[in-house]
């Protein structure tokens, strides 16, 4: 197995497109054609990961916070990222960071929290705009099913749960081929009418590449026309957050003693009880608080994330129960999410969780 072909595995799922703006995911040190064996699974990279990495025979770590998140002018060793950097290096081991694109997917961070709390995805709380083209092309009929095929094989005509969607419409094209032209159908020189069918599809902008390659080898024609038109619509699969239901509701006070047994942080800090039961949940992995009114929106019973601040504590009132269970706490199942795609989509890959503690935050 080469590095590259893990990071290929990991960025079907998570495609680095939907990172936020800050951030730095992606290789941040090795060789992507290197050769690996297994590789090690974290929530940080620390210098006593990478021991860990060396001593396992990890030649790959995948974390879910970037080691670098901003631009390094020297590399002496004078703090902890960049000691961290050269002991990779020293070790000859890559690392890889998967953090904001995994969190704006569904089945990513916040759908790890969910399927701990045995909550039923809904959708994603709040939407990425901008994800979603619409391709339009004319196939001559005999043609249009291998066309069709070859656009939802590259990962076109998904809406939702629904796959191989797409939109057809028969009727006549017409052009004429100019000098040093070989075309399909019709001869040079000479207007030729031929049967075509107007096929539209959905497609993720990120796999917009892949789709149109896919379209060119597919297509009997020399010149494909096609349009590419950006949509307003978002994609439902795509976006921070994530909303989830239990069919009974819970007492407030049984939530929040859930929320403590499942993600284990030391206490719970919460808004005042609503005095309402819990069955709609938002969550968010890592800060959140952004999205309170977003879950208030959805219609959340309770909110579920980290590093809420003092203030953001007083935007429910009373509306619904906000929950900081910690940064740490609300994503310490990531590594375990990444573990189980690698194993489902490279059977033959070897993973091993970092034993390995990184969570910076004490208590006495």
């Amino acid at each position: 197995m080469r590095i590259q072909d893990v990071i290929r595995a990991l960025e079907q799922w998570a495609p680095p497109q939907l990172q936020e703006s800050y951030d730095n995911c992606g290789l941040q040190t090795g060789d992507p054609g290197s050769e690996v064996g297994r590789a090690l699974l974290t929530l940080d990279c620390t210098e006593a990961v990478v021991e860990e990495a060396v001593a396992q025979g990890c030649g790959l770590i995948i974390a879910h916070h970037p080691l670098i998140f901003k631009a390094l002018k020297t590399l002496t060793g004078e703090d902890e990222v960049q000691r961290t950097l050269m002991a990779a290096v020293r070790g000859h081991v890559a690392i890889y960071a998967i953090h904001t694109n995994l969190d704006n997917v569904i089945d990513g961070v916040s759908g790890a929290m969910a399927a701990k709390l045995g909550l039923e995805p809904l959708h994603v709380l709040d939407p990425r705009p901008g994800q979603l083209l619409k391709l339009s092309v004319f196939v001559p009929q005999r043609h249009a099913d291998a066309v069709r095929n070859a656009l939802f094989a590259a990962g076109a005509g998904r809406v939702g749960a629904y796959d191989e969607c797409s939109f057809n419409i028969e009727g006549t094209g017409t052009f004429r081929a100019g000098p040093g032209t070989h075309p399909f159908v019709g001869e040079q020189g000479k207007r030729h009418a031929e049967a075509e069918v107007r096929m539209e599809v959905i497609c993720p902008v990120h796999l917009q590449q892949a789709v149109v390659a896919a379209l060119h080898q597919a297509h009997p024609y020399e010149e494909v026309a096609f349009d590419l038109y950006p949509l307003l619509n978002r994609n439902a699969g795509m976006g921070s957050g994530l909303v989830g239901e239990w069919k009974e509701p819970l007492r407030e006070l049984d939530f929040l003693g859930q929320l403590k047994e499942v993600f284990g942080p030391p206490a719970v800090r919460h808004t005042q009880l609503t005095g309402r039961p819990v069955k709609r949940v938002a969550l968010c992995g890592g800060s959140g608080a952004f999205l309170i009114g977003k879950a208030l929106a959805a219609g959340a019973d309770a909110f579920v994330t980290g590093d809420v601040k003092y203030h953001d504590f007083f935007l429910p009132a009373g509306r619904m129960l906000l929950a900081d269970i910690g940064h740490f706490e609300s994503e310490r199942f990531t590594p375990e999410l990444i573990q189980n795609h690698l194993t489902r989509i490279l059977p033959t890959f070897a993973t091993r969780l970092s034993e390995t503690g990184t969570n910076p935050i004490h208590f006495h």
